[in-house]
């Protein structure tokens, strides 16, 4: 047998392996198992989204593993293993979201909001973290796509307050995807004027992203303060919003609180010396001076 015989034989092996662990996830006694090897696979599975969303019964048996995990949310009993399995079919649901044969069909069915009652939970113990933070991959999958239906879907929904209690309360790597979800949300024309439609919208976000500055100062974080400055300079980009801005930005963005962790990042610093030029306000001398802008 030839090299190419052999290697079809075992793409055709594994091409069966993957459509019977699709099938497996219909069946109860062998669902756990199936999770977890197909939530191993979605990267290296290129039709794994639309096998799984055509295959008979198996978005429906995906449901019910997030559904059955709502009754530990409140009172919070959610242990490591619950955790682990509901995270594995939620990394299935974001291989589903993230392909464009079956996005659209995602968001028609509404199935970001089974999702909602995760993101909603305060318990700061690990497993309720992974599951916040595996869910909020799912809606980042999303954003990424940068596609208008998806920016249009959210608005309709309460995933921008849901995010913004995350930004001031999660963990580091929770918060830095809220604000990127946020940050998606704001680059979309749509999504902009949604959030500058009505003073309270601007000011639930820039207060919350004026806290971030803030605790940014104790525990600086470059790759989230990078998704707070691009927040600002998109909300800079509305009339309205600009002249807020100009009274309540946050002093440790015009100074040298912030310069070595921009140090090396020329973008964000790019971007942090525009938003000020945008609120004519002039830069700090050591922050021009911080780096090569």
């Amino acid at each position: 047998m030839s090299t190419r015989d052999i290697n079809a034989s075992l793409k055709a092996a594994s091409e069966a392996q993957v459509r019977d662990l699709v099938q497996d996830l219909t069946k109860p006694e062998k669902r756990e198992n199936a999770l977890l090897e197909l939530s191993k696979k979605r990267e290296t599975v290129s039709d794994l989204a639309p096998m799984l969303w055509y295959s008979l019964g198996t978005i429906a048996a995906l449901l019910q593993e997030i559904i059955s995990i709502y009754p530990m949310l409140a009172p919070p009993a959610l242990s490591a293993h619950a955790s682990n399995r509901v995270c594995n079919a939620l990394a299935l649901l974001q291989c589903v979201a993230s392909h464009p044969l079956t996005r659209t069909h995602f968001l028609s069915a509404h199935i970001p909001l089974f999702l909602y009652p995760f993101l909603n939970t305060v318990s700061k113990t690990r497993p309720f973290e992974y599951l916040r933070l595996t869910s909020l991959g799912v809606i980042g999958a999303l954003v990424k796509m940068d596609a208008p239906d998806v920016i249009n879907f959210l608005l309709q929904t309460e995933i921008i307050p849901l995010c913004l209690r995350i930004m001031e309360t999660g963990s580091e790597l929770s918060k830095t995807v809220a604000t990127f979800i946020v940050q998606k949300i704001l680059l979309d024309d749509n999504g902009l004027a949604y959030i500058c439609a009505t003073p309270e919208r601007f000011y639930a976000v820039s207060t919350v992203l004026s806290n971030m500055v803030n605790a940014l100062v104790e525990a600086p974080s470059a790759r989230l303060l990078k998704h707070v400055i691009r927040c600002y300079l998109r909300l800079s980009d509305n009339h309205r919003a600009r002249e807020a801005l100009r009274q309540c930005l946050p002093e440790p963005l015009n100074d040298v609180t912030f310069a070595n962790v921009l140090e090396g990042d020329t973008s964000t610093k790019k971007w942090l010396l525009h938003l000020l030029y945008q609120l004519d306000q002039a830069p700090h001398a050591g922050l021009q001076a911080a780096g090569p802008m």
